[in-house]
């Protein structure tokens, strides 16, 4: 595999994952931390409140993040320590992250950041959350602070990550914080947090005439059906209109999907919540396109679900997490997006896995990691070799972490952590991945 001088690597995290410090200089809780106290939600209730413990730990993780050799490292803010409550601003919190960005600068390591990354603050849910158009203002006081005391230290900017997990997954399917199952609560959500999205790149490039790049970060799978029958492609088209379509479009189009507003239509008795000109300012052009890929999605018909379709079954290796490993089919998302949607610079900025990881004498044999890693870099270097214009891979994630409704039942990252001693060990994965970044410097440098 090989990559140009320009791409960049990187590895990522959020906020609620590992940070810790639940109560600390200020912060009020999130929806995470009523989400993990809600019997049946999350893995053995186990909750963020210490995590990887980063907040105060995050020293020792920048000497990692330099020694594996990365240009950028992704971070998310946390909004309830930004504002603790409805309209208070707190300069304690901020000054966290200020010393995060600059410490990473000083280690020649590009800070990107995400604004959202789904911790909304107990404030807003109790006002709505994102179901309450309000929410757009709110987003925007958040955002505007966030470019007022970091902008000149950041890289890149991402609005929002992933935001069929924070609409769907939250307010539909409620197996994310909030823990809704209101398909009318869910499609207003994720109209505000596009609206938001697209609100706040105007501010940034207008208002604060900045230069630095900001885009958006959808997770996206490319789903294929079981048969060629005509029940089963029904069955395709609804789940990509569900996971891919009802995001994409609006973002790069100016509009939803017509077939999906009308399978929507039972359950959301109106789109009164789209305003006039609402759809040009999701739409705004960003600077870049952020994409999170782990998956496929593979489906067939079923008469019994309220969009037609159900997983089917698959025969490829799996992650710990149960998905397909399916770098062929990143690639033929990479394509479609290319064919159908956006010439803006990509960056990959998640990709990775969940595996059974065991600590043995002081190592961790991953390589079932190292493979899917290597698969799907290849496939950025073949796609590249396309002209796709993929600029950059970030790998989740540099810690094993507090993983959703999983709690840390799953473990994502390329460094061990002992949640009991807060000890950070290397895995194999880790290794393989400073020597990626290592032989592409060293074969840049010879080029030179």
């Amino acid at each position: 595999m090989q990559f140009n001088k320009d791409f960049v690597f990187g590895t990522a995290t959020s906020s609620y994952q590992i940070e810790g410090a639940h109560a600390e200089d200020g912060r009020t809780p999130s929806i995470w931390d009523m989400f993990c106290d809600t019997d049946g939600k999350v893995f053995e209730k186990h909750n963020g409140d210490v995590a990887c413990d980063h907040y105060h730990r995050y020293e020792e993780d920048i000497a990692h993040i330099k020694k594996l050799g990365v240009d950028t490292y992704r971070f998310s803010i946390a909004w309830p320590r930004i504002f603790p409550a409805k309209g208070e601003y707190n300069p304690a919190g901020m000054a966290f992250y200020k010393k995060l960005a600059l410490r990473l600068r000083e280690e020649g390591i590009k800070p990107a950041v995400t604004i959202y990354h789904w911790d909304l603050p107990m404030w807003a849910h109790e006002e709505g959350g994102w179901v309450n158009r309000e929410s757009v203002d709110w987003f925007l006081d958040f955002a505007r602070v966030c470019f007022e005391e970091l902008d000149e230290v950041v890289d890149s900017w991402i609005t929002h990550n992933e935001p069929w997990c924070a609409g769907f997954l939250g307010y539909h399917l409620g197996q994310h914080a909030p823990g809704h199952t209101d398909l009318n609560e869910a499609v207003r959500a994720v109209h505000h947090i596009l609206l938001s999205h697209g609100k706040a790149v105007e501010l940034l490039k207008g208002e604060f005439a900045s230069s630095t790049p900001i885009g958006i970060t959808l997770n996206l799978s490319p789903v294929y059906a079981k048969t060629d029958s005509a029940n089963d492609q029904i069955a395709r088209n609804n789940s990509d209109g569900y996971s891919n379509r009802w995001f994409l479009d609006p973002v790069f189009k100016g509009q939803y999907p017509v077939d999906m507003m009308n399978l929507f239509s039972k359950y959301v008795h109106s789109f009164d919540f789209i305003h006039a000109g609402d759809l040009e300012t999701i739409s705004t052009k960003c600077d870049f396109f952020g994409i999170n890929f782990y998956s496929r999605g593979i489906v067939e018909f079923s008469a019994a679900s309220d969009f037609l379709y159900k997983g089917a079954y698959s025969d490829y290796d799996k992650t710990g997490m149960g998905w397909d490993i399916a770098p062929n089919e990143f690639k033929d998302l990479i394509r479609r997006l290319r064919a159908e949607y956006t010439d803006l610079p990509i960056y990959i900025t998640e990709n990775g896995a969940a595996f059974d990881d065991v600590l043995e004498d002081g190592r961790v044999h991953d390589q079932n990691r190292i493979d899917y890693v290597n698969m799907h870099l290849q496939a950025v270097s073949d796609l590249n070799e396309e002209g796709m214009n993929i600029q950059g891979y970030y790998l989740w994630s540099l810690l094993d972490n507090f993983e959703w409704s999983f709690g840390y039942d799953k473990r994502f990252g390329i460094i061990y952590i002992d949640f009991d001693s807060q000890e950070r060990i290397w895995k194999d994965s880790a290794y393989f991945y400073a020597d990626v970044i290592s032989k592409h410097k060293k074969a840049i440098e010879q080029q030179a």
